[in-house]
């Protein structure tokens, strides 16, 4: 594997690529007010069209240079794969997931911006801002703030039901991704929302988490127990025909199931934020993990300064409110996120209340995250399905944080 190590500025660059031991020099070729700007952009899969568009527009806005834009699609979950791999050929801006980032920059990959840090600062929420930053320095143009939510029969479950995680299931059935991969995704905000951490307060502090704590415990053995409440039911990728055929009546999801949720339960489909829940310490509010999109610069980039003010402009509002628009992204711009387009819609104003610090709280970016993920799903589900004993769950969660925290 190639590890990159990369000291960069607008003017020159220089550095270090290091792989099985044979350093080389790389000396990028940066273009300084140049009339003929090239620049290659990445975008998420079924994206191409609207982008394309939009860089057209920008293309107009900008006639004092000549640019030559190159949208592609590509799959923004491996962007860092694709970076990682071969720099000099990669995109010179592109999207990638939040979680992504830390791995990105310790590889020397993204290019830590010298603009628009100010506009992102003011013009974004503030755990998007959190996301594309990392060790107190910005690396990313934010453009969707998103979490999962709770959709719902509104035949079955008043306002008032839906509150609280035993108004829900005394009433009906609660479809929750509890024994297949991706628990730990549904399930980890929860030991945060109980008043532990993972990796630390800020979610870089890769000897800070706390989930072997008396909370921690507490959450253990409330999923645990959750096997044993008929009115709980483990669903994954048929949670769409659970709702159908009756053996759910609501269910823990995202945007991406919006169309085929709205198509089961037409006019009595409802949505709220994830409801509050007691694990032990009183009612808290169950917690979702928040992640943001964000648009990178290639720290490899010939032409840094065109290449962030193409990324400001495709991360600018009124593109964020198309791109609702067009392709249900929800945005991370206050101003977007404010406009009449967003706010009449009952899923963004969801899925913005979920975006609030009570109710769900941002993924991790540090490298460590790659191994927390090969540790959590199988605690968590091994839990549920009661192969590990009630008296055995402080031993399992020492364990666990012992598995993910690096050595000193």
């Amino acid at each position: 594997m190639k590890k990159l190590l990369l000291s960069i500025s607008i003017i020159i660059g220089l550095s270090l690529l290091t792989s099985c031991g044979v350093e080389k020099e790389y000396k990028p070729d940066i273009k300084v007010n140049e009339k003929n700007v090239s620049l290659k952009v990445w975008v998420d899969l079924n994206q191409g069209d609207f982008y394309r568009k939009v860089v057209e527009d920008f293309k107009k806005e900008h006639p004092d240079k000549n640019y030559d834009i190159t949208v592609i699609e590509s799959e923004s979950g491996r962007a860092q794969e694709y970076v990682q791999k071969d720099p000099e050929a990669a995109a010179d801006v592109f999207i990638t997931p939040n979680d992504r980032l830390g791995q990105m920059v310790e590889s020397g990959a993204v290019y830590q911006l010298t603009k628009y840090t100010d506009g992102i600062k003011k013009d974004n929420t503030t755990t998007s801002v959190q996301a594309a930053t990392y060790q107190n320095k910005m690396y990313g143009f934010p453009v969707t703030a998103e979490a999962m939510f709770m959709y719902y029969d509104k035949r079955v479950f008043s306002e008032e039901d839906i509150k609280t995680f035993s108004g829900i299931t005394s009433k009906g059935k609660l479809g929750i991704n509890l024994a297949e991969s991706g628990a730990d995704y549904r399930e980890t905000p929860w030991f945060i929302a109980n008043g532990t951490y993972l990796y630390g307060k800020d979610g870089e502090d890769p000897y800070g988490t706390t989930f072997n704590s008396p909370e921690g415990v507490q959450v253990l053995n409330w999923i645990g127990k959750l096997k044993d409440n008929s009115n709980v039911v483990a669903v994954n990728a048929d949670e769409i025909s659970a709702l159908r055929s009756g053996k759910i009546n609501a269910v823990l999801s995202g945007v991406w199931n919006e169309a085929a949720i709205r198509e089961v339960l037409g006019e009595n489909m409802g949505v709220a934020v994830y409801p509050s829940a007691d694990f032990g310490n009183g009612e808290v509010n169950m917690m979702a993990f928040q992640g943001s999109g964000i648009y990178c610069i290639n720290a490899f980039t010939k032409s840094p300064l065109e290449a962030m003010e193409l990324a400001d402009y495709i991360t600018s509002a009124n593109v964020q409110v198309k791109a609702f628009e067009e392709l249900g992204k929800i945005p991370s711009n206050l101003k977007a996120r404010n406009s009449s387009t967003v706010e009449k819609n009952d899923v963004a104003k969801a899925v913005i209340a979920m975006t609030s610090e009570n109710h769900s709280v941002l993924m991790p970016k540090i490298p460590e995250m790659n191994v927390f993920w090969q540790h959590m799903n199988p605690l968590l589900v091994d839990t549920y399905k009661g192969k590990i004993k009630e008296a055995d769950y402080p031993d399992a969660l020492d364990k666990l944080v012992k598995d993910i925290t690096p050595a000193k």
